[in-house]
């Protein structure tokens, strides 16, 4: 384990030595534009058939402008797994892993269009791109239609062009557009797709409407479409976030809600910081096939959580969640405590 380990915190450490140069471009030539350095950690416990798996894991994000039309931005991810051993044997195993989760660079075209170069998050669904840092999700895992049009990485090697193509008082549109080029590399791997995203916001209503659609350009090539809403109702601590995902092999969706009362004192009192979270999802197999990521038959489950907002961006998450299939109903009982730091790399100029 420890000598598969070493490799890959190498090569992650010589990426870090270009966010440093980056940093060290953008001192000199912005001073007044301060890189911050943001993320999570935390503490994650996983119970899934009697079999308990601990994951200490810490993503740390850097964001770095340079000039007033650049920004240089990178995510990464280092964790280690204690599960315990099978066949019987007393004890656990352990794994190691250390990786960015993208890389890239953003030119600022206009206020219409953003271009983004290098290793970056697909636009599919909401979950890949908006819900899947561990400081923002509300439940440890993601949904089990999470893999659908992500191409097995998530991650794209080539180009994007993204931005809002309508703004009015009433209504806004955003859209996204890619290509990834088929990547090897162990730290940038992707395979060649094209896809993009649109989406519709009414900011009276707080409601979201998007599409999807991604093609893979590899093997055999494959459609994946996508739908998502997502409502947050105004003056009120509520969301509702929901996505359909449909593939060659199988489709499915999931609905989740939470919600935070401000009957007693405020969201900042002890009762207003106490979150309930409920999310329901099933996937349908199409075929077999099993190259998607998803159960193998048709899967049916119902997660229930309650968590607590400390003070200092500290989140306590707990849930519970019973799954359904012609393979077996499970219990899913998790835990951990998730920390969200946030700080610039350097006292900035006033």
């Amino acid at each position: 384990m420890q000598s598969g380990f070493a490799p890959v915190l190498a090569r992650y450490l010589r990426v870090c030595g270009l966010a440093v140069l980056f940093l060290a471009v953008s001192r000199a030539g912005a001073a007044q534009d301060t890189p911050l350095i943001s993320g999570g950690g935390g503490f994650l416990t996983s119970t899934n058939g009697g079999n308990t798996t601990y994951t200490p894991i810490i993503e740390p994000l850097i964001d770095v402008p340079v000039g007033q039309k650049w920004l240089f931005e990178s995510r990464a991810a280092l964790l280690e797994s204690f599960s315990p051993r099978g066949g019987g044997l007393t004890g656990y195993d352990h794994s190691y892993f250390a990786g960015l989760t993208y890389l890239q660079g953003d030119y600022l075209a206009s206020s219409h269009l953003t271009v983004v170069g290098g290793s970056f998050l697909l636009p599919f669904g909401t979950y890949n791109e908006r819900l899947s840092p561990i400081w923002i999700g509300n439940f440890q895992d993601g949904p089990l239609i999470a893999n659908l049009g992500l191409m097995a990485t998530g991650t794209g090697v080539g180009g994007e062009v993204r931005g809002n193509a309508i703004a009015r008082h009433s209504y806004s549109i955003d859209y996204k557009a890619y290509f990834s080029a088929r990547s090897g590399n162990q730290q940038f791997n992707s395979q060649r797709s094209s896809g993009g995203q649109a989406s519709l916001y009414l900011p009276e209503k707080r409601l979201e409407v998007g599409l999807s659609y991604n093609r893979l350009l590899q093997g055999t090539h494959e459609n994946f479409y996508g739908a998502h809403v997502w409502w947050e109702p105004a003056n009120t601590a509520f969301r509702l976030r929901s996505e359909f995902a449909r593939g060659h092999h199988a489709q499915g969706y999931w609905v989740e809600a939470d919600y935070r009362t401000q009957a007693f004192g405020g969201l900042n009192s002890w009762v207003g910081r106490i979150e309930p979270v409920f999310r329901i999802q099933q996937t349908f197999r199409r075929d077999t096939l099993f190259s998607d990521g998803l159960p193998l038959v048709n899967t049916q489950r119902a997660d229930f959580g309650l968590d607590y907002n400390l003070p200092h961006s500290i989140r306590i998450l707990t849930s519970y969640a019973r799954q359904f299939s012609s393979q077996g109903d499970r219990n899913i009982w998790e835990t951990g405590v998730v920390y969200r730091f946030l700080f610039p790399a350097w006292k900035g100029k006033m």
